[in-house]
């Protein structure tokens, strides 16, 4: 079903560099890429590699030096800025690897800041909200604050608020790496189901090899250039499972 799905997500020779003359760095030397609407896509690869500067093209985050992405059929580069936060903010969740809560609002607020972004009335937010917490395992806590967590459950607040608008693409960088094994598969299993339905994507930027095998495809980079495609985490070698 897969294979025949419609793309999700487009990327055509997309090159990034940042800095100029002597300083310059191609992050990215053109990337062609397809992920496909029902899809979880996994970024893998070492450290510095290029996966978090293409999540941040593909998001339009940063503007690619040259090529283009599109999501769901739209350009995120042809897009003028306030229709690109306009489109990020209804169609597009983040999971961010330093999870980005804001410490003075409680955390049934965190998570309803999408939702409040795109015009929800306040109660109505905070009550999606409470929902979402309770998929990631912490219902009870909406009230707490960020500090009162640990580092493994802020990081479930983060994946509940990028999942609380039911946004068509969650674009995720690292979401498993506070997490033990146990948790770490609850919280795939859950982004698969939310995230990789029908009309929607999931691209999983990750070193953890324990969830590769809840990957539809898995595309490998090196030194900013997609080197493979595979079918399953089966398809990799033992060496190519290690990354660092």
């Amino acid at each position: 079903m897969l294979e025949t799905a419609i793309p999700a997500v487009e990327c055509s020779n997309v090159k990034k560099t940042f800095g100029t003359g002597n300083s310059e760095v191609q992050a990215l030397r053109g990337i062609n890429l397809e992920v496909r609407e029902g899809e979880l896509m996994m970024l893998v690869g070492p450290s510095g590699c290029g996966k978090t500067t293409l999540i941040s093209v593909i998001t339009g985050v940063l503007d690619a030096t040259e090529g283009d992405c599109k999501v769901f059929g739209r350009s995120m580069q042809h897009m003028e800025d306030s229709q690109r936060t306009r489109y990020r903010g209804q169609s597009i969740g983040f999971v961010f690897q330093q999870f980005n809560l804001i410490s003075s609002l409680t955390l049934d607020e965190n998570v309803a800041i999408p939702l409040l972004i795109n015009g929800i009335d306040y109660d109505e937010a905070l009550k999606a909200a409470t929902a979402a917490l309770e998929r990631v395992g912490l219902n009870g806590r909406e009230k707490d604050r960020p500090a009162q967590l640990s580092g493994g459950q802020q990081q479930r607040v983060a994946i509940a608020r990028a999942i609380v608008h039911s946004p068509k693409l969650v674009v995720c960088d690292e979401p498993t790496s506070a997490l033990d094994h146990v948790t770490g598969e609850h919280i795939v299993k859950l982004l698969r189901e939310v995230a990789a339905g029908e009309g929607r994507a999931l691209i999983i930027v990750t070193h953890d090899s324990r969830i590769f095998a809840y990957a539809d495809r898995i595309a490998r980079m090196d030194d900013g250039r997609i080197q493979n495609v595979y079918g399953s985490y089966r398809e990799m070698t033992e060496a190519e499972r290690t990354v660092q």
